[in-house]
């Protein structure tokens, strides 16, 4: 059974940085690609980055957050990484990791596996 659970969610000031984090089990986590995205109060959910697979070595942003957040990964512990900086208010949202196929994607029904979310609320 595949499994990712976020973590690193929270409260900070406008400007502030957070990391998330996302780890899985139950498949081999290298051989896919992962990805996050975010759901905003009275939104729909949205494409926030993605991360090749195996070694991540092409990533895609959205253009919101195009050089103020980072994917990564790290395949020894299963687990996908989103660094956070310079959040705004309007970064706040319910934030997921997911699991694909084997292309980088910036769709949702590209991705099979997904975690439960983790809240990030940036505060102005």
């Amino acid at each position: 059974q595949v499994q990712l659970v976020e973590s690193g969610g929270g409260l900070v000031q406008a400007g502030g940085s957070l990391r998330l984090s996302c780890a899985g089990s139950g498949r081999t986590f290298s051989s896919y690609v992962m990805g996050w995205f975010r759901q905003g109060p009275g939104k729909e959910r949205e494409f926030v980055a993605t991360i090749s697979r195996p070694a991540g070595t092409t990533t895609y942003y959205a253009d919101s957050v195009k050089g103020r957040f980072t994917i990564s990964r790290d395949n020894a512990k299963n687990t996908a990484y989103l660094q956070m900086s310079s959040l705004k208010p309007e970064d706040t949202a319910v934030y997921y990791c997911a699991t694909g196929g084997r292309a980088t994607s910036r769709r949702e029904y590209d991705y099979d596996y997904w975690g439960q979310g983790t809240q990030v609320t940036v505060s102005s």
